[in-house]
């Protein structure tokens, strides 16, 4: 599988960024001197925190000779608290790298757990995580560390490995810790994100999102289960790239992201409207899930039931079709349009059938039978289909897809991708 970190095209490493490197306890413990000092070669200041099973494999001494700096290893110590508190600790680097992680510090992470330095530094931290896990093969296939795995991708930790091969326990299998420039390589592609060019500055994105309600009457309406997470991710990672980014919103229960536009609206009728309001446009993202059908005259009063009474007929209407409306022919069309396909069998066929009937560059095309938990949940797995190419992307999490997302449109919009997704 495709870690989630790799291939960001429009990004490059900006110089003065800041590590800070928790040791976790486990033979593999020794590794993170070669790490520190291969950071150190690209540029990048570690600051250490050692927990106390880290230094029954390292020493303070160590590190500290490699890094530069004091390593900090006591929750409690006065003199470090004095001299950079652990709050403040925790937010002073770009990003929080643990190595090696072990089913200890992975399961204190996923629980929220936090009785020492390390794991009060992650639990009061809002910088982006990254894991490299090390520990027994048993260990990492047990349930529990399974689990904690999963749901610590679902909050947007990164993760780096673990390899396969022979573990100084004897054993062979999954847990052995990543090789040091493996890891390294991840800290660079994870500081990139963490700080992307201004690529898209000048150009204007459309980006729908959410639900639609076609009311039946005042209390019921017609819906789909969407939550809008997907469109939410895209409008935001188009901002940090600098675009000027436009979000239709269906009703969720999301916060508008920041440095961006949002309208919100209700029905497929209203998000049609401040859709075309927003034209033009260099590029537009549907990840509304649009409801297909109104009822043709909606209640002005409560429909009720009444007893022996046969259930009302609705009469249906199709509604507007935005998606073919951005991709039909004419001086308003963006110059990329770009849908979503929302299936639960024959995922990547109707997707393609979509993609022709409706006239846009690209489909997305993702499952969402039941058991998937797209819908409503944090991670997404897609197919980025066009007219000449298919890319398909592991299942990572919906700020991840839209992270790549985001930097193939905008190298798709600077003429350096003209085709779209490359296989």
């Amino acid at each position: 599988m495709q870690p989630p970190y790799a291939h960001n095209p429009v990004r490059s490493v900006p110089t003065g960024k800041r590590v800070l490197l928790i040791v976790g306890g486990g033979i593999a413990a020794y590794k993170t001197l070669s790490l520190v000092r291969l950071l150190a070669t690209d540029g990048i200041e570690t600051r250490c925190v050692l927990t106390r099973a880290g230094s029954e494999f390292v020493t303070p001494l160590s590190l500290q000779a490699l890094s530069g700096h004091t390593v900090y290893q006591d929750l409690f110590s006065l003199t470090d608290e004095q001299e950079m508190g652990h709050i403040a600790l925790s937010r002073s680097a770009d990003l929080i790298v643990v190595c090696p992680g072990t089913a200890n510090l992975l399961a204190k992470m996923a629980s929220g757990l936090a009785d020492d330095l390390a794991s009060t530094l992650l639990l009061a931290t809002d910088t982006p995580v990254l894991v490299a896990p090390a520990m027994n093969v048993r260990m990492w296939e047990h349930p529990a560390t399974i689990s904690n795995v999963a749901l610590l991708r679902t909050r947007d930790v990164m993760l780096v490995g673990p390899d396969t091969g022979s573990m100084a326990c004897g054993e062979f299998g999954p847990g052995r810790l990543a090789e040091p420039e493996t890891i390294r390589d991840a800290i660079v592609e994870a500081l990139s994100a963490s700080a992307p060019t201004q690529i898209l500055t000048g150009r204007h994105v459309l980006v729908t999102a959410g639900p639609t309600h076609e009311p039946l009457d005042p209390v019921r309406y017609i819906a789909n289960r969407s939550s809008g997470q997907q469109g939410y991710a895209i409008a935001a990672a188009l901002a940090r790239l600098g675009a000027r980014v436009t979000l239709v919103s269906g009703p969720t229960n999301l916060p508008s992201p920041p440095g961006l536009e949002t309208i919100r609206v209700e029905t497929a009728l209203e998000m049609e409207a401040a859709v075309q309001a927003s034209l033009p446009a260099d590029a537009a993202i549907c990840a509304a899930a649009v409801a297909d059908w109104r009822v043709a005259h909606a209640s002005d009063l409560k429909i009720k039931k009444k007893p022996g009474a046969a259930p009302p007929t609705l009469h249906l209407v199709p509604n507007p079709d935005i998606l073919a409306g951005l991709s039909a022919p004419g001086p308003r069309r963006p110059s990329l349009v770009i849908g979503f396909a929302a299936e639960t069998d024959n995922v990547e066929n109707h997707a393609l059938e979509k993609l022709k009937r409706k006239g846009c560059d690209w489909i997305i095309a993702n499952d969402v039978s039941p058991g998937t938990n797209v819908m409503g949940g944090r991670e997404n797995r897609v197919i980025i289909l066009t007219h000449s190419n298919r890319d398909v992307w592991p299942l990572m999490s919906k700020t991840e897809v839209a992270r790549r997302l985001a930097d193939r449109i905008a190298l798709c919009l600077t003429d350096k991708v003209p085709d779209g997704p490359q296989p």
